[in-house]
């Protein structure tokens, strides 16, 4: 099976595409949402350039991330990109499309390592930190999509 660099999910929450917006953006949220990542520390308002340091779990393994912020557009979109050992290793983001039953929000995620420099080196590093095999990160990060937005859904209609 050919390896995927990109992954996404989508589901529909019965709220404004702000209201969205506003629970995506605030990354400080994101340890409430994501199976993955228990918390983040960030300076001040999120906004464009935003950068943020990402801590994350699977199992017993724990490690950290950095990310920007790089599009932020409210009841739009909202993406960052993550860096490890000074690699950038991933592109994250949220799209909204406002529609008769409220917002479809789409997550999703493109791996970013296929032409880094360094990147071999990060992805043996991303195996020894988190314990999966480059290849089967896509797979992974689609179950984690499917739970998070799960999670949005729920507390966006609660």
């Amino acid at each position: 099976m050919e390896r995927e660099w990109v992954a996404e999910e989508s589901v529909v929450v019965a709220a404004s595409p702000e209201q969205v917006y506003a629970a995506v953006a605030d990354l400080r949220r994101m340890g409430d949402w994501s199976p993955e990542c228990f918390a983040v520390r960030v300076r001040g308002p999120v906004r464009l350039d935003t950068t943020f340091v990402g801590f994350n779990r699977l199992g017993w393994r724990v490690w950290f991330t950095n990310g920007r912020v790089t599009a932020a557009e409210p009841g739009e979109v909202f993406a960052f990109r993550v860096s490890s050992f000074g690699v950038e290793v991933a592109l994250w983001g949220y799209r909204m499309e406002g529609g008769p039953d409220g917002t479809r929000l789409t997550e999703y995620w493109q791996d970013l390592r296929r032409d880094a420099r360094g990147a071999g080196f990060v992805s043996l590093l991303g195996r020894i930190f988190t314990g999966v095999p480059a290849a089967d990160r896509a797979a992974l990060n689609r179950e984690g999509m499917r739970s998070t937005l799960a999670r949005i859904k729920a507390a966006l209609e609660s």
